[in-house]
């Protein structure tokens, strides 16, 4: 059972009985789920996930107000609930996943990921939460959200990127994945240096998957699930087997290797160049992806960010 299942049904077994008997008015301003860090937050758990921060539990968000006021009573009542369900938990929690789950308070929940109480409103704060945050702060399930107003918040972060920062971030991302992909990579290759040729491949794998994010209006999660989640992703589908090659190609001869790994980052900058092409963003196939920056940032209608370092995003 994936941990987003259990969570439900462990809230619908055992804590709304509970909790509507205990707060039967409190209950109409709580918004209950799970969401946030953890694997199981974004359905990719498996069996290794089970060893620690993970088992039956589920979040409650409180305004600020009724945290306040009511935060310790609600607590109490969730962990009296029973450890165990389905022959799963109790949950393990580490020394760094404490106060994933529990009575938590919505301001400070999203201020914890994005900075600020009702997520990023202006470029600038948009720009500084990075994209794993925000990804971790819009997974996940929410079971019931009578009051609406976790839900808004969220809403408003899935809502995705203002499209002036999306642009800039697809800028710097054709730029990175020039400059490590095309450009280094191949002469770290002639030089014959295998670590500076693998620093160069993972800069353009990093570069290459937050680009493919961005084409499918998505954020990209934490590095370790960076891969995984593209398996889901809808538009340039043929990205995820590309960038599983490209990390995997072996040869005994290390020219060979670099010959075969050049042309799969050509193949993914193709893929790329064909769907800025798709979205309108950017034409020209076989180009250098540098020089579909500059394309990028005249569509940017903020002036300030369109001037701003492009590296900086």
């Amino acid at each position: 059972m994936k941990g987003l299942e259990l969570s439900r049904k462990y809230y619908e077994t055992y804590g709304r009985k509970a909790l509507r008997k205990a707060f039967p008015e409190l209950f109409s301003r709580m918004a209950v789920g799970l969401a946030g860090q953890g694997s199981e937050c974004f359905g990719f758990d498996d069996e290794l996930s089970r060893d620690h921060d993970w088992g039956p539990s589920f979040c409650i968000w409180l305004s600020e107000k009724d945290y306040l006021r009511c935060g310790w009573s609600v607590r109490e009542v969730y962990e009296s609930l029973p450890g165990w369900y389905d022959g799963f938990g109790p949950r393990k929690e580490s020394e760094q996943g404490g106060g994933r789950v529990g009575v938590l308070c919505t301001q400070t929940w999203y201020r914890n990921f994005t900075g600020c109480p009702s997520g990023p409103r202006t470029l600038r704060e948009w720009r500084r939460v990075p994209e794993s945050w925000l990804a971790a702060a819009a997974n996940g399930e929410i079971f019931t959200d009578p009051l609406g107003e976790f839900t808004e918040i969220r809403q408003h972060l899935l809502d995705y990127y203002p499209e002036d920062v999306r642009l800039k971030k697809i800028a710097a991302r054709c730029a990175q994945m020039a400059q490590a992909g095309q450009y280094n990579y191949p002469r770290c290759a002639k030089r014959g240096d295998p670590v500076a040729m693998q620093l160069a491949l993972d800069e353009f794998i990093r570069a290459g998957i937050s680009m493919t994010y961005l084409l499918n209006r998505r954020y990209t999660p934490f590095y370790k699930w960076m891969y995984r989640g593209m398996k889901d992703l809808p538009i340039m589908s043929r990205a995820y087997e590309l960038f599983g090659r490209l990390a995997s190609e072996r040869r005994e001869d290390i020219q060979e290797e670099a010959r075969a790994r050049q042309q799969l980052i050509e193949r993914i900058c193709m893929l790329t160049e064909g769907e800025l092409e798709r979205q309108c963003l950017s034409r020209g196939r076989g180009l250098f992806m540098q020089d579909h920056c500059r394309r990028l940032l005249e569509k940017i209608e903020d002036k300030e960010l369109r001037e701003s370092h492009i590296m900086a995003d």
